[in-house]
């Protein structure tokens, strides 16, 4: 199993926000064994109140059921979620197919409060539920020429109406290097707020790398791809120029038609303030390391 942590924080330390917040608090990732105080000076950056059920729920960005935010909400009921399974391929010792149940009674279930940061440039705090990455790839067995971690999302023309359309090519994929997937920060998301994730928002199973863009945490994964190569992902195939492999969150890179400087909080009504955006969304002491000597303009 990879590293785990726990912190100090409590719930004196996060603003109640209705019955929701009833429940431990745990911090949002570290690197390692003795960054304690680093992810602490991450979290101090924002206040880290979480948004509401209702706000995370309502708001999504979910193509397969339709471009507008309301329809994922609207649309997504229609996913068949139970059974579930996830096929893991490529460079792993242990390649199959896994059941979802089966997964969930091996591996530990953890609360992460992270940033979440939309490459439109709003932004939330989410309070999920679930996994780190590098413990499914462990029960997997990565072998020692595997470079990149490959995901596609399931593709259901009878259950997600939004595939009709040519947005992107279907079905939707996304990749991390490796270094990334196995980072203590990437999780894979089962819940939010202790309730089992909705469908809108990827049930049952989506990607979580918080010091991204949101369209890389991609949901409701069917297929985990172990490569040596790159993999394509599907974004970067719809316009390159505008949505690089990488996608880490930096402020200093704008997006071809808007700035990424500041961001959108959902939740602050219609004229609040916008807030400056962090460096890899606040999360600049844990993971500025796996990119040293990479000139992240052209890395974008």
């Amino acid at each position: 199993m990879a590293h785990r942590w726990t912190n100090t924080l409590t719930h004196a330390d996060v603003t109640p926000r209705g019955a929701f917040l009833n429940r431990r608090q745990v911090i949002a990732g570290m690197a390692g064994a003795g960054l304690a105080s680093a992810a602490g000076s991450a979290l101090a950056q924002s206040e880290l109140e979480p948004n509401s059920w209702e706000e995370i729920t309502s708001y999504n960005n979910y193509y397969e059921f339709g471009t507008r935010k309301e329809d994922p909400a609207l649309y997504a009921g229609s996913l068949t979620t139970e059974p579930w399974s996830i096929e893991i391929d490529g460079l792993v010792d242990r390649p199959g197919t896994y059941d979802f149940s089966a997964i969930l009674s091996e591996l530990t279930i953890e609360e992460r409060i992270y940033r979440f940061r939309c490459v439109e440039a709003w932004s939330m705090v989410v309070p999920w539920n679930g996994f780190e990455l590098a413990d499914l790839l462990t029960m997997a067995g990565v072998q020692d020429g595997a470079k990149y971690v490959a995901f596609e999302t399931a593709y259901r023309p009878d259950e997600m109406p939004g595939v009709r359309y040519p947005v992107l090519e279907w079905p939707y994929r996304e990749g991390l290097r490796l270094d990334e997937a196995l980072h203590p920060l990437t999780i894979m998301a089962t819940g939010i707020y202790g309730k089992p994730i909705p469908n809108q928002n990827g049930a049952p199973l989506r990607l979580v790398v918080p010091w991204k863009y949101g369209f890389k945490s991609i949901k409701s994964i069917v297929r985990i791809t172990l490569t040596e190569a790159e993999p394509p992902t599907s974004w970067n195939m719809a316009n390159p120029r505008e949505y690089g492999f990488y996608s880490n969150v930096n402020p200093e890179v704008d997006h071809p038609r808007w700035s990424q400087a500041t961001e959108r909080r959902i939740g602050g009504g219609l004229f609040a303030k916008r807030e400056p955006t962090l460096m890899f969304n606040g999360y600049q002491q844990e993971v500025a390391g796996l990119y040293a000597g990479m000139d992240l303009s052209k890395n974008f």
